[in-house]
């Protein structure tokens, strides 16, 4: 489906609303405001914004602990995911998830999930939900490069593969599993090829380009939602910073990290649009200054929210 500018023009924008809340987390972090692990996917931006642009506002999502993205593409509340980040009580989750566990049911995100691998079987029973109903919903699965090197990630494709289920499995490679580079734990070239084994069709895309995430992944929806089952897409990119905040990087080569800051996500897109005459450099700043005054606000917002109470600890827990 062709974009339109204020489609082209919306895309801009939520990537740079990711950009300026992972900056912003990252500052917070430092700072010591937010407990627990942060894993920012700065640099990753266009695979959230570039996949969950073709869904329609019912169909699923399911993504790792990286997933702050995935949840503000989907429409989620930076109010909420900022305190939960802070682990106050107006947090998804009530402040005792945290950045690995955000979710928001209303709008079909069913989680950030700390298990590697996890998100696989669990878009799995999504699909098969979708199918049982009838619903034509779609599921849109992303886990990391280190996830397709896990059990479940064979087990939950062969399952979708064979029942037909209408889920797209997104690999995100980034090319480290925490500091393992994907080259030491493969022998493969594209992770994509891994979709011959369960006899679904495999693509790979390595341009960090969001129009072409979206043309490509698209399609595989589309696909999926027709009943003809699911897809592998590899879409190879690159974390600008460590595996969570506090990593070092020892082990990220200095010329691989020059070649894809010249391929970062946001400035392919506004150079596009600039070449469109969609953008002017001015709107583009503004589009940031607007990002940094919604992020800010949840800042606040999350600082004077309150703490869950000690006796609310054993609530929400399900056995």
């Amino acid at each position: 489906m062709k974009l339109t500018k204020e489609q082209l023009l919306e895309m801009f924008k939520k990537m740079v609303l990711i950009r300026q809340f992972e900056t912003r987390v990252k500052k917070s972090f430092a700072d010591g405001d937010i407990p627990g692990f942060i894993h920012l996917s700065v640099g990753q931006e266009a695979i959230a914004v570039g996949c969950i642009t073709n869904l329609r506002n019912d169909d699923y999502i399911v993504c790792h602990h990286r997933g702050h993205g995935h949840l503000i593409t989907k429409g989620g509340n930076i109010n909420f995911m900022m305190a939960e980040l802070y682990g106050k009580k107006t947090g998804y989750c009530k402040g005792k998830g945290g950045s690995m566990h955000l979710a928001d049911m209303d709008i079909n995100m069913l989680g950030a999930h700390g298990i590697v691998g996890a998100t696989v079987t669990i878009s799995t029973g999504a699909g098969l939900s979708a199918k049982l109903r009838k619903s034509g919903q779609v599921t849109l699965c992303f886990f990391g490069d280190g996830a397709s090197n896990t059990g479940r990630f064979h087990e939950g494709i062969n399952l979708a593969a064979i029942w037909d289920l209408p889920v797209v499995f997104i690999i995100e490679n980034n090319f480290y599993a925490e500091a393992t580079s994907i080259f030491y734990s493969t022998r493969l070239k594209k992770l994509s090829d891994r979709a011959i084994a369960y006899g679904i069709p495999g693509e790979t895309i390595a341009s960090n380009d969001v129009l072409e995430i979206y043309e490509k992944v698209g399609k595989a929806i589309d696909r999926a939602r027709k009943g003809k089952g699911p897809s592998l897409i590899e879409i190879q990119t690159y974390r600008h910073f460590g595996h969570e905040e506090g990593d070092m990087e020892t082990y990220k080569k200095k010329s691989d990290i020059e070649v894809w800051m010249k391929k970062d996500p946001i400035d392919i897109l506004k150079k596009y649009l600039i070449k469109q005459k969609f953008l002017t450099e001015k709107e583009a700043e503004k589009i940031g200054q607007e990002a940094i005054r919604k992020v800010e606000e949840a800042v606040k917002f999350a600082k004077e929210s309150p703490y869950p109470a000690p006796e609310e600890t054993l609530e929400d827990v399900y056995a």
